[in-house]
């Protein structure tokens, strides 16, 4: 996707020049300026990332990623809204020109799109960057043990600790969580972009979540990206468990419930080992309930034919904007956000705590803290 990147923000700046810049009513020299400033908001990944750290991780301070986020964020909706005016202009010109071309080729209709793409990326970033909210889950699990009823999960998920979100957010996300007093906190992969020795202190508050039954964690695709061995060992020294085809039982008043964590298909770019669901369900006690921690949600059929009640994952951060959330969809099999019933188990996919800050916009698609309480019925 890298080096596909430029390619798809050139095209996206060509048309905004040729159905927004080129028609306004500026003199050249102005429509010139306007363009340039566009491009440089387009390609802004591959400016940061050849002069400012890398395209995963910026190390700029976090204002001037929250500016560069909203104009990125002007660029990719106003071609979204010049693209929509533009269908809808040729839907309307078929049976009436002179409607169509008002539509086609009004001034003021143009001027208004760039407007509502200011707006929309200000609220966009504003609604990615915040702490999030709590948003509190119900599902039901065939079999579980009555002395799990009622166990409270809290689940944090592509949290992205990095300049955009540094130590002083993750301390409000960490403290936002502890509040809930949870019997258990899982992380659903993706908990830093950088390497360890960069974001050592934006990674430090997680040491601080507490919950009765611990804190398990996974490895998400961002992990991989710098120096996952060094991660692993940086996460655990935090105390967090880190399930890498594994499993824990915790017990309950004489009864058992199954946790179990994959890695990420990720791994195999860099000979690191796959996400082994039979290695991680090995020598779980049969009748067990097993709640699964993968990333991503697209195995999720697979994991209900192996006998996983509960799958958590995240990954998708929802979609980030609602309407172009069915190409994150498409592209997780089908799934990307909330509750699904596949088969006999429950899938969950949390729209996120955090973001990369490369798409740092959200509207429609709010971050969450995630509190799952098990049920028996």
């Amino acid at each position: 996707m890298g080096t596909l990147l430029p390619f798809v923000t050139g095209a996206i700046w060509l048309y905004i020049v040729w159905r927004f810049v080129w028609p306004l009513p500026f003199g050249l020299a102005g429509r010139v300026a306007l363009a340039a400033e566009l491009l440089l908001a387009a390609q802004y990944h591959q400016i940061t990332g050849r002069f400012f750290g890398t395209l995963g991780s910026p190390e700029l301070p976090q204002w001037i990623l929250i500016g560069l986020a909203w104009a990125f964020g002007v660029v990719l909706l106003l071609a979204l809204l010049l693209l929509v005016r533009d269908v809808v202009g040729v839907l309307v010109w078929l049976p009436a020109h002179g409607a169509g071309r008002a539509i086609l080729q009004g001034r003021a209709v143009g001027l208004s799109l760039g407007g509502l793409a200011l707006v929309l990326s200000a609220i966009g970033v504003w609604q990615a960057v915040k702490v999030p909210g709590i948003r509190t889950v119900a599902v039901t699990i065939p079999g579980l043990p009555a002395a799990f009823d009622g166990y409270r999960i809290v689940q944090l998920t592509d949290l992205h600790a990095s300049r955009l979100l540094p130590q002083s957010w993750q301390a409000a996300v960490v403290a936002r969580a502890d509040r809930l007093d949870p019997d258990l906190i899982v992380i659903t992969g993706d908990l830093a972009d950088g390497t360890p020795e960069l974001r050592a202190a934006d990674v430090r508050p997680l040491r601080d979540l507490r919950a009765k039954d611990g804190v398990l964690a996974i490895p998400g695709n961002h992990e991989y990206y710098s120096d996952y061995i060094r991660w692993m060992q940086a996460y655990r020294a935090l105390g967090l468990t880190m399930m890498e085809n594994s499993h824990v039982l915790i017990h309950r008043d004489g009864a058992s419930l199954a946790v179990a964590g994959v890695t990420d298909r990720q791994a195999g770019a860099f000979g690191l080992p796959r996400p082994d669901l039979k290695a991680a369900l090995q020598g779980i006690p049969a009748g067990t309930p097993v709640i699964l921690l993968e990333h991503r949600p697209g195995d999720a059929p697979a994991n209900a034919d192996a006998g996983v009640a509960l799958q958590l994952s995240g990954h998708t951060h929802g979609g980030q904007i609602l309407g172009l959330h069915f190409i994150t969809q498409w592209a997780n099999n089908g799934f990307v956000s909330g509750l699904y019933r596949v088969g006999p188990m429950t899938l969950y996919v949390s729209n996120g705590t955090g973001l990369w800050n490369g798409l740092a916009i959200r509207l429609g698609r709010p971050s969450e803290i995630t509190q799952i309480v098990l049920r028996t019925k």
